[in-house]
């Protein structure tokens, strides 16, 4: 009786520790991307984000132009146009917002606002964590893959478990994150192109290490 009680007891928590685990479970993987791209075409909306550098030039009002960087603060001062909040915005809106201060001194101002520089903002930017030669935080670019990103960091470190990545995105469609499996290890040490993936804007990569 005792062992048929003990028996019964694990076989509870052996069930227990499954839906645990099932809960945690990564999504299904992500449909593989081409090494190579057949075609490419352009991404979203680029977002002025915290030390980006930009180059405000006022048409036919030169000294009232600028090179600025954003400030920690997400915001920017040029001549006439003191603390205009930039982080978040396209640099389109950012340009009708310094017009619509300046036309309070000049008839019908016409302002470009190029973006030399770009760090942009977290949510677009691609973060990888981990057993990687160097963990960091990469502008996402359109059209970017896994192997792009990886290239950035330097590849995976001695004791990297790359078939044991996760990837993690925010779907804006059920409005929570969601995470999915990734074969690094198959597709840097053995070009497996089916384990090569397309990142979006504000990806997180987690790379464990191997347990032995």
């Amino acid at each position: 009786m005792r062992f048929s009680a003990v028996s019964r007891f694990l076989a509870a928590l052996s069930m227990a520790l499954a839906v645990v685990g099932c809960s945690s479970t990564p999504d299904a993987q992500l449909a593989p991307a081409s090494f190579v791209a057949m075609q490419e075409g352009p991404g979203e909306e680029y977002i002025i984000g915290p030390l980006d550098e930009l180059t405000i030039h006022v048409w036919r009002n030169d000294e009232l132009g600028a090179q600025v960087q954003v400030r920690p603060d997400g915001r920017i001062t040029t001549p006439l146009v003191a603390d205009m909040p930039a982080v978040g915005k396209t640099p389109t809106m950012l340009a009708e917002d310094i017009r619509l201060q300046l036309s309070q001194y000049i008839a019908e101002p016409l302002v470009t606002v190029i973006v030399n520089k770009f760090a942009g903002t977290f949510s677009q930017q691609i973060r990888v964590v981990g057993a990687t030669e160097k963990p960091a935080s990469i502008p996402y670019r359109a059209n970017m893959t896994v192997l792009d990103a990886m290239i950035s960091v330097g590849g995976l470190s001695e004791f990297a478990a790359g078939n044991r990545a996760k990837l993690i995105r925010f779907d804006k469609q059920v409005g929570r994150q969601r995470e999915y499996h990734l074969r690094l290890g198959d597709l840097l040490k053995k070009g497996d192109s089916k384990a090569n993936v397309m990142l979006q804007p504000g990806d997180v990569i987690i790379i464990p290490e191997s347990m032995f």
